[in-house]
C-alpha cells in the first residue's frame, strides 16, 4: 500500500491525527462496502452486457447488410469489454470466499488485509464498468472498408532455383481462368517459401488502384480443425469478440461468405495436410511439377556443402552429385545433407553416404520411403546416444509450436540424456551445446520471431521423421504417443499401453482423467495447457513405476492432486505451475528423488509445508507465488541440502534481510521478485554479488536506493549473468546505477516510478570506468515524468533493437546515441506514444537525426 500520510514538523498534533484517521477511514470504506460493491458490480456488468449486446446487433448489420467494416474505436471498446468481462469472472469467482474471508477479518491482520484488497479491486472495477459503459455510445459503428487489407511476411534468402518456380506460378495466377491454384509437393519442397513470395507480391498489388481488396493467408495444419480455419479468417476481415466466437460453424461460414462475396480477395491456405472444403468455412467459389532440376538441386547442395570440403580432392565433386541426385530435388533433403556432408573430409566418408543413401531411398514413391530415410542420414549422423534422444525427445512439441530451451533441457536432464548429477550449470551448458548442434545439422530451427534466443522449433517434416524413428521405423509404432494440439476431450484410446514410453497430450480439452493403465515404460507424461482438466484420479498414477517427468503446468482449472502422486517413486521433474491446486498432497514429500519441482503462479496454494522433505530436489522455482516466503520457509529451504536453482519473490523486509542473508539461497538465486515492500528498513536496497542471478523485478517498493555490495575490485562484474530487470512502481529511485555492474544485461524495462531522474547517474558513477549496455536489446520506458537521462555521453549498444519511450516521459529529450551507436546490430526501433515527445528530441547532431529519425515509429498502447 502506497504512503497516505506526510508529517511537517509545524503541522498541529490534531491535523496530523485527522489526516491520519481520513487515510484509515478511506481504506476501511472498501472493506465495510464489499457486499454492496459486489452488488453494485453484478448490476453493472449486466448493463455493460446490454449495452455490448445491441451496439454488435448494429455492427452486424451494418457488415452483413451493407458490406461495411466497423470502426477501430469499436474494436478497441469490443475489446476493452472482453478483457474486463474475463478479468470480471476471474474476480467473481472468489466473491464466495472473500464474503466468508469477510466475517473471519477479526481473525488477524493478514484477513483484514486481503479483505481490503479484494474490496480495493471491486471498487476500482465498478467504476471502470462505469466509465466503460458511458463510453458505449457511437453515433457511427462501421465505414466503408479499407482498400488494402495484407501483411507482408518475412521471407528468408531466396533459395537457388526458386526464382523460376516463382515467375511460372506468377504467371499462372495472373491468367484470367485461373481462379484456384494447387502447390503441391513432398514436405520440404520449399511449398511455404514460395507461398510466401506470392503473399508479398498480391500485397504490393493491394497499393494499387485496380488491385486486390484483401489477401488473407491461413496456416491450416494437419489436424484441419474447421472452426480454427474460421476464425483466423474472421480475424483478419474484423469478425471478432465474444459474440462472434460463440456462433455456430455454420453460422460464421455465412458471415464470411457474406462478405467475401463484395471484395476482390486472394486467400492462400498453407500447410494442407487433406481435403478442405471451402464451401463449408464460406468461402465464395470463384467461377506440378515439385521437384527441382538436376542443375538448381547441384546449385543448392554445393552451397552447403561448401567449395572448400568440394576442393579437397578430386573424386569429392563427382560422389557429392550422386549424394545431391539421391536427395531427389528436395531443398529441405538438400540442406538438411548438405550441411551434415560440409564437414566430410574424405572420399571414404561420400562413398558411404552414398551407400547409406541409397539403400534406404531406392525407387520408391512413398513419402515415408523417399524423403525420412534420406533426413535419417542426418540422425544417423549425430556422434552420441544422448544427442539423439534429446532430437527425438522434441517430436513431442506441438506442431509449429515454439519449444522453450530452458524447459526441454530440464527434461532432457530428468529423463538421464544429460548427466545433471554433478553441477546444473554444467548440465544445463551441455544442453545448449546439443540445441546448437541439431539447429547446425538442420534439425532443429532457432525459434521465436521476438526471441530467437530462448526457443527452437522442429520443421513438421523432421517431426514426422523423428516419430518414425522414435517407433524404430514403424516396428513399435505405439512407443511415442503424440497427440498434441488435436483438440482432444479424453485420454486417447492406445493398442498397448505396456508399449509406451512417452507421450504428448498437450493443449488439449481433456476433463477428467480416470482410467488406470499399466505402463512398465512410460517415463515422460506431458498433460500441460489443458484447461479444461478438473481432475485426475489416483488410479491413474499407480502403474507408473518409471515416471520421471510429469508436466501439469497451465491446467488453470485443476484444484486438486490425489494422493497417489506417492507411488511415482522415480518422478523426478513436477511442474504445477500456473494451476489452480489448492494444497500439495502429503504423498508429494515421499517423492525421495524428485529433481526439479515449479510452484510458479500457483494462486491458490496454501502452504509448502514439509517442502525440505525433497531430500534430492535441485530446482524449486516459486516466482509469483500467493504463499510469499516465512523466515519457517526459509528454514525449510536452507534443509534442502541439493539445491541450485531458486526463483523467489518477497514481500516482507525482515524475510528479504534473512533471505540476502543466507549465503546457501543466494548462491542458488535465479529469479528474484520483490514486491510492495514499504517499511522505512528497506529505503536503501543493498544486493550482494550473486553469481546466477538472471532476472529482477522490484515493484511497488518505497526503496529509495538499490545499492550492489562489493567485495573485490570496484570494476568486478557483480551480476554477471543477470540479463532481464523490471522495475514498476518504485517512486523512492532518483537513479538505477547499480546496473553498471549488469554487464549481460540484454531487457530493462523501468515503468511508473516518479521521482527517477537518470538510468545511471554521472555521479554516482564517478570512478567506476565501465561501458555500460554492451549487451542491451530492448528498453522500455513508461511514465517517468522526471526523467532526464538515460547516460550523460553516446554509447555503441551494439546489439540494440529496441527504444519504447511511453506516456509520460516529456523531460527525456536525449538519447545516449550519435551517429555510430547500433552499427553493429540490426536496425534500431525507436517507439513512442506522443508526438511531442518526438519532435522534441535533442540529436547529438545532424548526422545522428538523419540516422535514426526514420526509425521513429508512433505506437500506442492501450493500457
Amino acid at each position: 500500500m502506497g504512503n497516505c500520510v506526510s508529517l511537517q514538523v509545524q503541522a498541529p498534533c490534531a491535523e496530523v491525527l485527522n489526516h491520519l484517521g481520513s487515510c484509515f477511514c478511506s481504506k476501511l470504506k472498501y472493506i465495510q462496502n464489499l457486499k454492496k460493491n459486489i452488488v453494485a458490480l453484478e448490476t453493472a456488468m449486466e448493463d455493460l452486457k446490454a449495452v455490448r449486446s445491441d451496439l454488435l446487433r448494429k455492427v452486424h448489420a451494418a457488415e452483413e447488410g451493407g458490406g461495411l467494416q466497423r470502426l477501430h474505436q469499436i474494436k478497441v471498446w469490443l475489446d476493452r469489454v472482453e478483457s474486463l468481462e474475463s478479468e470480471f469472472n476471474g474476480l467473481y469467482s472468489t466473491r464466495d470466499a472473500e464474503l466468508k474471508r469477510l466475517c473471519l477479518s477479526g481473525a488477524g491482520p493478514k484477513n483484514l488485509r486481503l479483505s481490503y484488497l479484494y474490496g480495493k479491486r471491486v471498487f476500482k472495477m465498478l467504476n471502470t464498468v462505469k466509465d466503460l459503459k458511458s463510453k458505449g455510445v457511437f453515433e457511427e459503428v462501421a465505414s466503408q472498408a479499407a482498400r488494402a487489407v495484407g501483411e507482408e511476411r518475412p521471407l528468408t534468402p531466396t533459395v537457388v532455383g526458386q526464382e523460376t518456380v516463382l515467375e511460372k506460378a506468377w504467371n499462372h495466377l495472373m491468367d484470367d481462368g485461373t481462379k484456384i491454384m494447387g502447390l503441391y509437393g513432398m514436405g520440404g519442397v520449399g511449398k511455404t517459401t514460395l507461398l510466401t513470395q506470392i503473399n508479398n507480391k498480391f500485397v504490393d498489388l493491394c497499393h494499387t488502384h485496380d488491385g486486390i481488396e484483401i489477401v488473407i493467408w491461413v496456416v491450416v495444419s494437419g489436424d484441419l480443425q474447421l472452426h480454427k480455419i474460421q476464425h483466423r479468417i474472421g480475424n483478419k476481415i474484423g469478425y471478432k469478440g465474444v459474440e462472434w466466437k460463440k456462433k455456430k460453424e455454420n453460422q460464421k461460414a455465412l458471415d464470411i461468405f457474406n462478405f467475401l462475396s463484395k471484395k476482390r480477395f486472394v486467400l492462400l491456405l498453407d500447410d494442407i495436410w487433406r481435403k478442405v472444403d471451402l464451401t463449408e468455412i464460406g468461402i465464395p467459389n470463384p467461377t506440378s511439377q515439385n521437384q527441382w532440376s538436376t542443375n538448381d538441386a547441384w546449385d543448392l547442395f554445393k552451397k552447403k556443402v561448401g567449395q572448400n570440403t568440394l576442393d579437397i580432392h578430386p573424386d569429392i565433386p563427382k560422389i557429392a552429385r550422386k549424394v545431391a541426385g539421391a536427395c531427389r530435388g528436395l531443398p529441405l533433403a538438400l540442406n538438411v545433407i548438405g550441411e551434415t556432408m560440409s564437414c566430410k573430409k574424405t572420399t571414404q566418408e561420400w562413398y558411404h553416404a552414398v551407400d547409406v543413401l541409397k539403400t534406404y531411398a531406392a525407387d520408391f514413391s512413398d513419402v515415408k520411403e523417399k524423403i525420412l530415410p534420406i533426413l535419417k542420414y542426418s540422425y544417423d549422423n549425430l556422434e552420441g546416444d544422448s544427442v539423439k534422444s534429446c532430437f527425438l525427445y522434441c517430436s513431442l512439441f506441438p506442431e509449429d509450436a515454439l519449444i522453450d530451451k530452458e524447459r526441454v533441457i530440464d527434461y532432457w536432464i530428468c529423463e538421464g540424456f544429460i548427466d545433471g548429477n554433478e553441477s546444473k550449470e554444467r548440465a544445463v551448458n551441455q544442453g545448449y551445446e546439443i540445441l546448437g548442434t541439431l539447429v547446425c545439422a538442420s534439425l532443429l530451427q532457432e525459434g521465436g520471431k521476438y526471441d530467437n534466443k530462448s526457443y527452437v522449433r522442429m520443421h513438421d517434416v523432421v517431426k514426422e521423421m523423428a516419430l518414425w524413428i522414435a517407433s524404430d521405423l514403424e516396428k513399435h509404432k505405439g512407443s511415442y504417443i503424440v497427440r498434441a494440439g488435436v483438440g482432444l476431450k479424453e485420454v486417447p484410446k492406445v493398442q498397448n499401453w505396456k508399449l509406451v514410453s512417452r507421450m504428448s497430450l498437450v493443449n488439449n480439452k481433456i476433463e477428467e482423467i480416470h482410467e488406470s493403465h499399466e505402463c512398465p515404460k512410460l517415463t515422460t507424461l506431458l498433460l500441460q495447457n489443458n484447461r479444461c482438466l478438473v481432475s485426475i484420479s489416483g488410479e491413474f498414477f499407480r502403474s507408473m513405476p518409471r515416471l520421471v517427468v510429469l508436466d501439469l503446468s497451465w491446467n488453470v482449472d485443476l484444484k486438486v492432486l490425489p494422493e497417489q502422486i506417492s507411488e511415482l517413486v522415480s518422478l523426478r521433474y513436477l511442474d504445477l505451475s500456473e494451476s489452480n491446486i489448492v494444497s500439495l498432497p502429503v504423498g508429494l514429500q515421499k517423492l525421495k528423488r524428485l529433481m526439479h519441482l515449479n510452484l510458479e503462479s500457483m494462486l491458490c496454494l496454501e502452504g509448502v509445508s514439509g517442502i525440505s522433505n525433497l531430500s534430492s530436489l535441485k530446482t524449486l522455482k516459486l516466482l509469483n507465488f500467493i504463499m510469499w516466503p516465512t523466515l519457517s520457509l526459509l528454514e525449510e529451504l536452507e534443509r534442502l541440502e541439493h539445491l541450485e536453482v531458486l526463483t523467489v519473490e518477497i514481500t516482507s523486509s525482515s524475510v528479504l534481510k534473512q533471505f540476502l542473508c543466507s549465503h546457501r539461497l543466494v548462491r542458488c538465486l535465479q529469479k528474484l521478485s520483490i514486491k510492495y515492500i514499504e517499511e522505512e528498513s528497506v529505503r536503501v536496497l543493498t544486493l550482494p554479488s550473486i553469481e546466477d542471478l538472471r532476472e529482477v523485478f522490484i515493484g511497488g517498493c518505497g526503496i529509495q536506493e538499490i545499492m550492489i555490495e562489493r567485495n573485490t575490485v570496484l570494476t568486478s562484474p557483480c551480476l554477471p549473468h543477470l540479463s532481464k530487470v523490471l522495475i514498476a512502481g518504485c517512486n523512492g529511485l532518483k537513479d538505477l546505477t547499480w546496473l553498471l555492474f549488469a554487464p549481460n544485461l540484454t531487457h530493462l524495462s523501468v515503468w511508473n516510478s516518479s521521482q527517477l531522474e537518470e538510468i545511471i547517474s554521472q555521479e554516482n558513477a564517478a570512478g567506476v570506468d565501465i561501458v555500460p549496455f554492451r549487451k542491451l536489446e530492448y528498453l522500455h520506458l513508461w511514465d517517468l515524468p522526471e526523467l532526464m537521462s538515460i547516460y550523460w555521453s553516446p554509447l555503441p549498444f551494439p546489439y540494440l533493437n529496441l527504444i519504447n519511450v511511453q506516456n509520460d516521459c516529456q523531460k527525456l529529450r536525449k538519447l545516449p546515441l550519435d551517429s555510430q551507436s547500433c552499427v553493429a546490430g540490426e536496425e534500431l526501433v525507436i517507439e513512442y506514444g506522443d508526438e511531442e515527445w518526438k519532435e522534441k528530441v535533442e540529436w547529438a547532431d545532424e548526422s545522428t537525426r538523419l540516422r535514426f529519425l526514420p526509425s521513429c515509429k508512433l505506437v500506442l498502447y492501450d493500457v
